[in-house]
């Protein structure tokens, strides 16, 4: 079914599940800080204040987005504990994912990332997470080891089966870009979500499509494509803002291929200057405008912007009011992007 003005509602299922969530989410990733691997690679979005993290995530609740994402990872487990105090005595109001599978040693600001696909693991990690959150259950649990082997995951998604029968988890997913991947979690009777890279630059017609097919909700991670879409790093060459050397754009790893250098590659920011008007249209934001795009795109889309500031809050739940792009802007951004069949 294609999402139109008509049918467009600021709240959704997640997925085939009881749970009902606002159709934008919060994600968390950059609310935990800084953290490094043992090299030196930075994992975080570089500093933050904690209290203006708090406000951003509670101004969210008062704007209606009651879905929040984070890690057991982000931070070393600061994300959570950020997140905690934001929802505290407002819990029975919002939706909480959260993902385990890359340990760390809590508050040590270093990890690695190397994965633990243990169903010990998976128990370990729900327990740390649910402390730090300050709650007794998280909504959405989520594997996030995006290339974990097949009969690992079947094994977890046991265990994700038992986490639901006891209840500390109600649903579960996994977060993967690959189908076939996705496709062997859903055969679990309580999972509801698959989370997946998509934005305006970066389309998912396989997974879309699987969520479309599976009732799962397409939690969606790089909206804004690490802030391309925003246009803030989107100016003349050499006018852009560098970012500062604790933000993983600064030093970005093989998978983040719109920063080098510190600044945006020139080929992306021709690509945003290229959709920049239609993403513009009707008084939006460029950031509207990609949130907007992907509402457009699927029915299932819950996508997770980033907020460190109230600023920032309060500008993507704004795109709340303008609902998802028409479908013949979808095709327009196609064409401007070469996409068009």
């Amino acid at each position: 079914m294609d999402v139109t003005r008509e049918n467009w509602a600021p709240e959704r299922r997640l997925g085939r599940g009881g749970i009902t969530t606002s159709a934008l989410g919060f994600g968390c990733w950059a609310i935990g800080g800084e953290w490094f691997s043992g090299t030196g690679q930075p994992w975080g979005w570089g500093k933050v204040d904690d209290d203006e993290s708090v406000a951003a995530l509670r101004r969210g609740i008062e704007l209606g987005v009651t879905f929040f994402d984070t890690a057991a990872t982000y931070g070393t487990g600061h994300s959570e504990e950020v997140l905690g105090r934001a929802i505290a005595g407002r819990r029975d109001e919002v939706v909480i994912a959260t993902k385990w599978g890359l340990p760390f040693e809590p508050g040590s600001r270093r990890s690695d990332l190397v994965p633990d696909t243990s169903p010990e693991h998976a128990r370990e990690s729900l327990t740390g997470s649910l402390r730090r959150l300050g709650t007794d259950h998280v909504d959405l649990f989520q594997l996030h080891v995006g290339d974990a082997a097949p009969e690992e995951a079947a094994a977890l998604r046991e265990v994700c089966e038992d986490l639901v029968a006891e209840g500390l988890v109600r649903s579960y997913g996994w977060s993967t870009d690959d189908p076939a991947r996705a496709r062997l979690f859903a055969e679990g009777p309580h999972c509801s979500a698959v989370q997946l890279n998509a934005n305006v630059f970066e389309d998912a017609p396989e997974l879309f499509a699987l969520c479309a097919e599976l009732d799962l909700a397409a939690v969606i991670r790089g909206p804004l494509a690490m802030g391309v879409l925003t246009g803030k790093y989107a100016g003349a060459p050499g006018s852009a803002p560098a970012l500062a050397g604790g933000d993983i754009r600064a030093q970005p790893p093989e998978w983040l291929r719109f920063f080098a250098d510190g600044r945006l590659k020139p080929e992306w920011r021709d690509r945003f200057d290229a959709v920049r008007e239609v993403l513009t249209s009707e008084g939006r934001t460029p950031a509207q405008g990609a949130l907007a795009w992907l509402w457009a795109r699927s029915p299932h889309a819950v996508p997770i912007p980033g907020v460190r500031t109230v600023a920032q809050a309060e500008e993507n739940a704004g795109a709340l009011a303008f609902g998802p792009l028409a479908n013949e802007q979808l095709r327009q951004v196609d064409a401007l992007l070469g996409r068009a069949g």
